[in-house]
């Protein structure tokens, strides 16, 4: 039984849930590193080993989404945003795994080398793979294959939002936080004073902190967002909170019903750079840092910039003292093995030109 169940068992009856992960995740004390940053104690919570296939925080968030689908007795799910997005091959990996047909709507991406390694990946996972220019294009492209899919199998896809966030995705990490308790119980890890995380949608964050309030740690969350405030701010991270609150407390009163306070919140938005998916010279000094002394690896879009705002902290002397914990929400299953065999003519013609430059073959 997973931990959020352990304590609320009402939850275990009414709040569909599909193992999916290797859980819990491990937690692993980074000795060199911390030596280097000047913390005392620095931890590292490996959710990029939550998949046997595929890691990342999508995992915790697609085991309650997909419970969902296949308690509804819903055959296929949809969901889109940019070519070779994690989310997408995190749901297209998963979808395979319990029985379910996926579909991924996309629309072009500028990092072509990262987005061709999921995109080949997603197409291998058997994902029904659909291209289209612009956002207003998409929209109505994701519209005509609702309709089209609930007239071949007689009902909708379940639409997926992206990155996963909704308040079932959300609960996730709420069971994330009780499965730390656990191994703060057990000796681990003493309790963390500061929990560092990247922030995308906000749902990873708002799990987090919904769940260290009914788990009662004391740990605070400090978020660094990937995107600038105008897109993704505060009230939205509230209202992902209090949402997934409401819900769980409606499914068991015993569940607390607490509402968001913006005085909790501490969102870094400071580490962004010139904007979303733009790598930073801090965050590339960050990830070469977390490869040399731990050999993790993190990526440029959102864990690079994130543990370089946990080093930029620890430069100022603010973490000395403190037991920080880093949660690694990036990917590390080595993936290229099965794409090698991949040729990237099988997928629809639209994708075809990210993989040539001048007429010629990238290497896939």
């Amino acid at each position: 039984m997973i931990p959020l169940f352990k304590h609320y068992p009402l939850l275990s009856e009414r709040l569909p849930y599909v193992s999916l992960g290797g859980f819990p995740t491990p937690v692993r004390k980074l000795d060199r590193l911390a030596k280097d940053a000047g913390i005392n104690q620095l931890y590292i919570k490996r959710d990029d080993l939550s998949g046997r296939v595929y890691g990342g925080n999508k995992m915790r968030k697609l085991e309650f989404i997909l419970g969902h689908a296949l308690h509804s007795g819903i055959k296929e799910v949809l969901t889109f945003g940019f070519m070779g997005a994690n989310h997408a091959l995190a749901t297209a990996v998963t979808s395979q795994q319990v029985g379910l047909g996926s579909i991924s709507m996309m629309m072009p991406e500028p990092q072509l080398l990262y987005a061709r390694s999921n995109l080949l990946m997603t197409y291998y996972c058997g994902a029904e793979l659909h291209h289209q220019l612009n956002k207003q294009l998409l929209i109505l492209a994701t519209a005509y294959q609702l309709i089209l899919h609930k007239m071949k199998n007689g009902r909708l896809p379940l639409f997926i939002s992206g990155r996963s966030t909704s308040p079932l995705g959300v609960t996730g990490f709420v069971n994330a936080v009780f499965e730390l308790k656990e191994q703060v119980m057990a000796g681990e890890i003493p309790e963390p004073d500061y929990i560092y995380v990247a922030k995308g949608s906000g749902g990873t964050t708002a799990g987090l902190m919904l769940g260290i309030k009914t788990a009662k740690l004391k740990s605070r969350v400090v978020s660094v967002s990937a995107n600038n405030e105008k897109t993704f701010n505060v009230r939205k991270v509230c209202q992902l909170y209090d949402k997934t609150a409401l819900l769980l407390h409606s499914l068991d009163p015993s569940f607390p019903r607490f509402e968001c306070s913006d005085e909790n919140l501490d969102i870094r938005y400071n580490f962004v750079g010139r904007g979303y998916a733009c790598p930073t010279e801090e965050g590339l000094k960050a990830m070469s840092l977390m490869e040399k002394n731990e050999g993790i690896k993190l990526d440029s879009t959102y864990t690079g910039k994130a543990f370089a705002c946990l080093l930029d902290d620890a430069g100022k002397g603010y973490l000395r003292d403190k037991v920080v914990l880093f949660w690694n929400t990036y990917n590390s299953r080595d993936f290229s093995g099965v794409i090698a065999t991949v040729d990237y003519h099988r997928l629809p013609r639209g994708f075809h030109r990210y993989f040539e430059r001048d007429g010629q073959p990238s290497g896939h």
